[in-house]
């Protein structure tokens, strides 16, 4: 008896274990553009919040044996944000699915990393504990505030990087990129920046800042040259820009022609559009890892910026899946 001759498929549905993937409310857009890249459907869930402030989670489709993979940013309210998250993750092991990976574009807690003051706990490793503990096989990210939280996992994690997009924005914008000055605003931000100059073939420097307090920080001194430079600034993210305020006065002290600034997480709390907005800069940018709304945009007085790093997401989630490597998407 002959066999019917089946064409080789090439599908991320084609496997054993079919691709699903699920977002949050923090940021179904991103969620929306990392599907439409992988060219599958967002997945179809809904949450619902009782009276007393309790969340319920279901999924509307099936998912067992299914390689899950959900999205949810840590953005404001960043509880509601994580208490949804494990119980998506909790739903998605209860209804038998194959393996879930956590898609955390912007994880808030990286900030708190260490103990630096008596009697506090170290925040970043505290959830890491709980999104394990509520199933998580696999955590994807991007850019922590501190690249030790990685290792407060226990589980594979995929820390991307959106240096090769914010280096690709400074090019879109500045053809002679090469002839200025990636700024970083202080030392913890050197690598980065570092690797920005690089990409870029630019000169490099740096804000040298003095601790006064707890949580009051003053900027020292500009080491390197920046005066006639255009000069790009870059950091992990901008919350209230009080910070990027100090940076771009003192680069403008130092005689700097124009103010570039990129960073990967806008998450814009407080004052920050107000700063912006009166900022001397030509332009700030951050990448979608945060849903910035329209409004926020309209107010800096046009100088914002989103970068899109749904093809990154994309493109990780297809290795992730594959079984493919995730480092090759930064060679």
């Amino acid at each position: 008896m002959s066999v019917p001759h089946r064409p080789p498929t090439n599908s991320l549905q084609s496997r054993r274990s079919p691709l699903l993937v699920f977002a949050g409310q923090s940021n179904r857009p991103l969620a929306q553009a990392i599907c439409d890249n992988l060219g599958v459907p967002l997945g179809r869930s809904e949450t619902v919040k009782f009276t007393n402030d309790n969340l319920i989670v279901h999924y509307e489709e099936s998912l067992r044996e299914g390689d899950v993979f959900i999205v949810q940013t840590f953005s404001t309210p960043v509880s509601d944000a994580i208490m949804e998250l494990m119980l998506m993750i909790d739903a998605a092991k209860s209804a038998s699915a194959g393996r879930v990976t956590a898609v955390i574009p912007y994880y808030s807690y990286a900030r708190s990393d260490k103990k630096d003051s008596p009697r506090i706990s170290i925040a970043g490793r505290l959830v890491a504990d709980l999104l394990q503990e509520a199933g998580a096989d696999r955590i994807l990210t991007m850019t922590l505030h501190a690249p030790q939280v990685h290792g407060f996992f226990k589980v594979p994690v995929d820390h991307l990087s959106a240096d090769l997009v914010l280096s690709e924005h400074f090019k879109k914008c500045v053809p002679d990129a090469h002839d200025g000055v990636v700024l970083a605003p202080d030392a913890g931000s050197i690598k980065r920046a570092s690797q920005i100059a690089r990409r870029l073939d630019s000169g490099l420097a740096m804000i040298d800042k003095e601790r006064l307090s707890d949580t009051e920080v003053r900027p020292r001194a500009l080491i390197g040259d920046v005066k006639g430079k255009t000069v790009f600034i870059v950091d992990d993210e901008i919350s209230t820009a009080g910070s990027l305020v100090e940076t771009v006065n003192i680069a403008r002290e130092m005689g700097a022609k124009d103010v570039y600034v990129a960073v990967t997480h806008g998450v814009y709390t407080g004052p920050a559009i107000q700063r912006i907005a009166g900022l001397d800069v030509t332009q700030v940018a951050s990448c979608n890892t945060v849903h910035v709304p329209e409004s926020k945009i309209e107010g800096a007085n046009g100088r914002l910026a989103v970068l899109d790093v749904a093809p990154l997401f994309a493109n990780a989630i297809r290795n992730i899946h594959t079984g493919d490597s995730v480092s090759t998407l930064f060679s």
